[in-house]
């Protein structure tokens, strides 16, 4: 572990109180023609609390590290078990954003959701290191340096990559309050097979965007997340903001082709031209663009490690566990075997793509929550209706 960069900057969200009357974070988008959809971002300050530094000491030196810390912990006192969002590759601990907010009105418990390396807003010295090895290492370091010596229960959540991640960090140990390991979407057996048609699928993404509520439209539009205020708040932490003295090359005035438009009516349209002609003057001014934050092409040396041995692994853990998967059939022999054993729990949440807890926020909390009052790891908060 000698290559531990000197700078980790790790970014942890935790949970902000439930917004009076609640998120319509289960409602489909409707496809009406003549309504303008918004798609202007969401602030991470309306879903989570604080964001404050962390620094972790290892034997190079410190490592910088951003954490946003609970208001149950801070102000209200310890209350619940921790849990520990883990998000997948190229996204960020904004994907969690809505999944937080309707947790946290079910049960009781703390929030934390972490930027993984090279992720979000993180900056590392060597950002090109995300063997599952060191991320696991990075999540023991984090919860070391945020709950010392005596940490409370807690429960890691970990969705595609993070989810293998959070395996690869119970197995080894380094969450020694480890209460228990949910599992979003990720599955050995349809992981690898997947890995050979991901260069392509990366491929296909637009390598920029002329601005962030132009890349919310595309997650949206595209099917990359099927919820819109989940979008509008987590695209955010997938996409930069880029600024270059002349025009770049390839740089795109719109998104991808193929999405179609919806109809508008001609009073709206006229003033949204207006709108959008500002914009891209502006936009002409500053010369500035969106690119992804995370180069997910030059990760592949990575995949294989993330994803081989996962399913013996999971079976392995001995916390009680949880499997969330978007479909049946992306379960493989080995978690078919445990689960016929009752190794653990398992539940498909039909018509949601792969970033499940995105798509169906409240589906996914009412999944977990019920598992973690099953296992009296925590009770539903007063006033919880069933």
């Amino acid at each position: 572990f000698e290559n531990m960069e000197r700078q980790l900057h790790l970014n942890l969200l935790a949970s902000r109180p439930p917004m009076a009357g609640g998120f319509q974070s289960g409602s489909k988008m409707k496809m009406r023609p003549g309504r303008k959809r918004d798609f202007s971002p969401l602030p991470w300050s309306q879903y989570f609390e604080t964001i404050e530094d962390v620094e972790v000491e290892n034997e190079n030196g410190k490592d910088i590290s951003l954490t946003c810390a609970s208001c149950q912990e801070k102000i209200l006192g310890s209350h619940g078990p921790v849990l520990l969002l883990l998000h997948g590759g190229g996204h960020s601990a904004l994907s969690w954003a809505v999944f937080t907010a309707v947790i946290c009105s079910r049960i009781n418990c703390r929030v934390v959701a972490m930027d993984l390396r090279a992720h979000g807003d993180t900056k590392v010295k060597n950002p090109d290191d995300l063997s599952a090895d060191t991320m696991a290492k990075d999540i023991g370091k984090v919860v070391e340096v945020l709950y010392g010596e005596n940490p409370p229960p807690i429960m890691i959540i970990g969705h595609s990559m993070g989810g293998a991640i959070a395996v690869h960090t119970a197995a080894a140990n380094h969450v020694p309050s480890l209460l228990g390991l949910c599992v979003i979407d990720v599955v050995e057996g349809t992981a690898m097979d997947a890995l050979n048609s991901m260069q392509n699928f990366l491929r296909s993404r637009p390598k920029t965007f002329k601005s962030l509520e132009n890349a919310i439209e595309w997650s949206v539009k595209s099917g990359q997340i099927r919820n819109m205020e989940s979008a509008r708040v987590s695209m955010g932490g997938q996409v930069k903001k880029c600024e270059e003295s002349t025009t770049s090359p390839g740089v795109s005035n719109s998104i991808s082709e193929g999405i179609i438009e919806e109809e508008e009516d001609e009073e709206v349209e006229e003033e949204s031209n207006k709108k959008r002609m500002k914009e891209d003057d502006q936009e002409m001014k500053k010369e500035s663009f969106f690119t992804w934050r995370v180069e997910l092409s030059k990760t592949e040396k990575y995949w294989e490690g993330w994803f081989r041995g996962l399913s013996a692994l999971f079976l392995t853990c001995p916390a009680p566990k949880l499997l969330l998967l978007a479909g049946v059939d992306r379960l493989d022999k080995d978690l078919t075997i445990g689960q016929m054993q009752g190794k653990f729990q398992m539940q498909v949440l039909p018509q949601c793509g792969h970033a499940v807890h995105e798509d169906a926020p409240e589906k996914v909390a009412d999944a977990l929550a019920t598992f973690m009052v099953r296992h009296k790891f925590t009770e539903f908060k007063e006033g919880c209706l069933w």
